[in-house]
């Protein structure tokens, strides 16, 4: 025994440290899409986003119960509104698996949470960021689709604010949802839209970092309503390699402008400016990142800006502008 014992110990021991030194392998995009998205119509493909359509395939039974529970702790402990605030309720989402956009949602998270007074109020759905297996609630649309019902289960609609910023690849009918081979699916303008109107939600800034993401614009402009997209309806916004920290966008807009405590508006435009210069140093066609400010925006946008942070956070992580050097 004494020479057993020690061992089987060694021998435990071994499967444990191999996988120590395993490094993590985030999901891959390696098969093709279901048969019902390669074999449709762009038109066809616009209605499905337009109805919110996602397909799973070969998940588990483990795997959905293991995804209840983490959309449960994140739902769970969101604070609710405070009556005379207006309160800014954050959602941040990385639709797709590639962990730059499971990077940039993280951080996005943080950034409008400290800048619009939102700690305790935020949620992020995103996957891996590339280090270790995602403890977050996927964003999908499904997922989506639940924590808008329960920030509005929360949320005074005729006082506080939505913040929703979504990060992905994106095609001329929307944001894609892709999980690794498992997980599929859209959400279009309309779609989004229809979420919305259907909670009330009228106050809100959408922040839409996606190829194509300009479709947004027109659709979900109101009044009340800032959005700003990565690039116009028909061009490709850049940065959105899966080794990146940010997207073009991401890095311009959250990472750097948003920091400053200073408004909205010039902080889109110095976005701007930054993702212009550095199309122009990397030759690449102009996204043409879009904005519409509503007329009554202001009424909840400077109470907003009025409690924001005096003083300005570092960038983080690698510069996107640093991924010209592999074109």
């Amino acid at each position: 025994m004494r020479l057993i014992l020690p061992f089987a110990v060694a021998l435990l021991a071994l499967p444990a440290a191999s996988a120590q030194q395993q490094p993590y392998t985030p999901p891959q995009h390696t098969a093709p899409p279901p048969p019902a998205l390669t074999r449709s119509t762009p038109e066809e493909l616009a209605q499905q986003a337009d109805g919110g359509t996602q397909i799973e395939r070969d998940r588990t039974a483990t795997h959905a119960l293991a995804e209840h529970r983490r959309l449960t702790r994140a739902l769970g402990p969101l604070l609710p509104q405070r009556k005379g605030v207006v309160d800014a309720y954050v959602l941040s989402v990385a639709l797709d698996s590639d962990p730059v956009f499971g990077r940039e949602a993280r951080e996005a998270g943080k950034v409008l949470a400290r800048r619009y007074d939102a700690v305790g109020r935020t949620i992020t759905l995103g996957g891996s960021d590339g280090k270790t297996p995602s403890p977050l609630p996927m964003g999908s649309p499904a997922n989506i689709e639940v924590a808008l019902a329960r920030i509005a289960e929360l949320m005074d609609e005729k006082e506080d604010v939505l913040v929703l910023y979504t990060t992905s690849h994106g095609a001329p009918f929307g944001v894609v949802y892709n999980d690794g081979d498992q997980g599929f699916g859209a959400i279009s303008p309309k779609r989004l839209a229809k979420l919305l109107q259907a909670h009330g939600m009228q106050r809100r800034l959408l922040i839409v970092s996606a190829c194509y993401s300009g479709v947004f614009v027109p659709v979900l402009s109101s009044p009340q309503t800032a959005i700003v997209s990565a690039a116009a309806a028909d061009r490709s916004s850049f940065g959105c390699a899966a080794e990146n920290d940010w997207t073009f966008f991401g890095d311009a807009l959250v990472n750097r402008a948003l920091r400053k405590p200073q408004p909205l508006g010039s902080a889109v435009t110095e976005a701007i400016g930054q993702i212009a210069s550095w199309e122009t140093r990397g030759k690449l066609k102009p996204s043409l990142p879009q904005r519409s400010i509503g007329a009554d925006v202001q009424t909840w946008l400077a109470p907003l800006e009025a409690r924001m942070p005096k003083i300005a956070t570092q960038p983080v992580g690698k510069p996107s502008v640093d991924s010209l050097q592999s074109i």
